[in-house]
């Protein structure tokens, strides 16, 4: 089994959640890799429509280039996304999208059932401090997406996994996953605008790649935005949280919410 420890484990309810899927997470070196798009829930879902005018950015880190590559430009020549990137560097490649804001509006009890869904009490407790829980949910969302794709074999000296990209909302994986051991640990960091988030809610799905069922946890970071997993044997993996903030000057939404995925499939060896 793969076991998912943390300072606190428990079930939530599944969220509606965005994250990237290449066709294939490992590949050989000069591969072109397509990155699916996907929503949904317990890591099945479907085809993202969203079209150009919606990405935001597409950045690709790879293996012993400092520079990212800009994708954004090209991904944007044609009304539908065009997220293929080619992996000449062997080792393990970092590819993030982020999109601008879209709009929601919620009648207020929809939007405080929303909030207790996924988690966010603490929205609902400001909003009946301010006594606003009778009004209807006005929300700018976004979505920052990445994931890790191997190109040949992963070596020690590569970090590319670990750099950073400047989501708004990151998850940000401490070890490089393709090097993990059956048994070994995998501390991920969550950070808010750059700085580790405590106590955030964070999703896990992992999906065996021999078939098995998907599991679901839900995990929160210490105090430094750190959780701890625990490969067991080779999974495909889902991590994703979500953040909600109030809006003071903007005449569209009172709340900004940003949701956060990483994917990547861990070997187990």
């Amino acid at each position: 089994m793969l076991l998912v420890g943390l300072l606190l484990l428990g079930s939530a309810a599944a969220a509606h959640e965005f994250w990237l899927q290449p066709t294939r997470y490992v590949v050989p070196p000069g591969s072109r890799v397509h990155l699916g798009r996907w929503v949904g829930a317990a890591f099945r879902g479907e085809r993202w429509g969203g079209q150009s005018a919606r990405l935001e950015q597409l950045v690709h880190l790879q293996p012993g280039v400092a520079a990212p590559t800009d994708l954004t430009a090209s991904a944007r020549q044609t009304d539908s996304l065009q997220t293929t990137a080619q992996l000449t560097q062997p080792g393990t490649h970092l590819l993030a999208l982020r999109t601008n804001d879209a709009y929601l509006t919620l009648p207020a009890a929809e939007f405080e059932a929303y909030l207790k869904e996924e988690g966010l009490s603490d929205v609902s407790w400001q909003r009946q401090k301010y006594k606003q829980q009778d009004q209807p949910g006005r929300e700018a969302y976004r979505r920052c997406a990445k994931t890790l794709v191997l190109a040949g074999a992963a070596s020690a000296p590569d970090s590319t996994f670990r750099r950073r990209v400047g989501h708004p909302l990151e998850i940000v994986p401490e070890q490089n996953p393709y090097l993990l051991r059956a048994g070994a640990s995998l501390t991920v960091l969550v950070l808010a605008d750059g700085r580790p988030l405590g106590s955030q809610p964070l999703q896990a799905w992992l999906r065996p790649t021999d078939g098995h069922p998907a599991q679901h946890f839900t995990l929160h970071t210490n105090q430094n935005g750190r959780a701890l997993l625990r490969m067991q044997y080779p999974a495909d993996v889902l991590l994703a949280a979500v953040r909600m903030t109030r809006l003071a000057k903007s005449s569209q939404a009172d709340w900004q919410s940003t949701w956060a995925s990483l994917t990547f499939t861990c070997l187990a060896r």
